[in-house]
């Protein structure tokens, strides 16, 4: 792992910051990576920057960042990632999150608040606010920081993606797949968790919803007040039926195997899983008000 120090000795009153980008970050948008460093390292004297290579050296950059305010130069995953460290290591009381959204995926990132520019975001992170925020975590350790959804949005099918060769007049291709599709057999079923399923939702130890009922997603959302919204939409049969909801601290799911998306990342099969909402658990920097 790469690290840098920036030149220069730092003052009583300068934020002593610890820059850790992203690998994905540095592959995805190099540029945008080179300009919020710039103006972290214009803005906090003796600011350290490091360059993992991957995930376990970003883990310990994070675990070595002594009294320095942690900074992710990276995407929704990176940050997620960093939040889930810090908790398994139980220092996100203490610990104040700041991001330069840079990456493929980044709408968690503004939609917590935090700008989508390099320059902007960097520049919260000099002269932005400490937001805490409400946090879901689950049974196995896990961290929720937006949404999560089950089963997760199911993504394009292989046959919807672009050919190569699509655009050029090809009659042999044609022909080829045409005898590829008769000779095929049947598509073989869904997967479980691809379509409706059978799952009993409980909040606070309340049945919102129990197994004889078939359902066709169930989303939570940390809401206020350390408390979590959850949505259950039944599967309709001929007239759509209308979404159950309730609030509460404890979420529990179980059931067939499910698939669930909390963030970017998609996890199971799972039986069954409990989230808590924990109130004000980690704080974000965000431009000040």
């Amino acid at each position: 792992m790469a690290e840098v120090a920036t030149s220069g000795t730092s003052s009583a009153t300068s934020d002593q910051l610890l820059v850790v980008i992203d690998p994905v970050a540095r592959r995805a948008d190099g540029e945008s990576v080179r300009i919020a460093r710039d103006v972290l390292r214009a803005g906090a004297a003796g600011a350290k920057v490091c360059l993992p290579d991957g995930p376990e050296e970003f883990a310990r950059a994070l675990a070595r960042r002594g009294s320095r305010r942690p900074v992710v130069v990276g995407d929704d995953r990176a940050l997620v990632r960093a939040v889930e460290l810090l908790h398994r290591q139980r220092e996100l009381a203490g610990c104040a999150l700041s991001l330069v959204p840079v990456g493929g995926s980044v709408s968690l990132a503004r939609a917590l608040g935090v700008p989508s520019g390099a320059v902007a975001a960097a520049r919260a992170v000099l002269d932005g606010a400490e937001r805490r925020m409400d946090l879901l975590v689950d049974d196995s350790d896990g961290v929720v920081l937006g949404a999560l959804r089950i089963p997760p949005l199911g993504s394009p099918s292989a046959g919807s993606a672009r050919d190569p060769a699509d655009g050029v007049p090809r009659p042999w291709l044609r022909t080829c797949r045409s005898l590829v599709r008769t000779l095929a057999p049947a598509r073989p079923p869904a997967a479980p968790g691809s379509g409706p399923t059978r799952l009993r939702v409980e909040v606070d130890g309340e049945t919102l919803v129990d197994l004889h009922q078939s359902v066709e997603a169930v989303s939570v959302v940390p809401g206020a007040s350390g408390t979590a919204h959850v949505e259950v939409r039944p599967a309709s049969v001929g007239v759509e039926a209308s979404a159950l909801s309730a609030e509460g601290r404890t979420i529990t799911v179980s059931g067939a195997h499910f698939r669930y998306r909390a963030d970017a990342t998609v996890s199971g099969p799972v039986r069954t899983r409990t989230w808590e909402v924990r109130e004000g658990a980690w704080g974000l920097t965000v431009p000040a008000r």
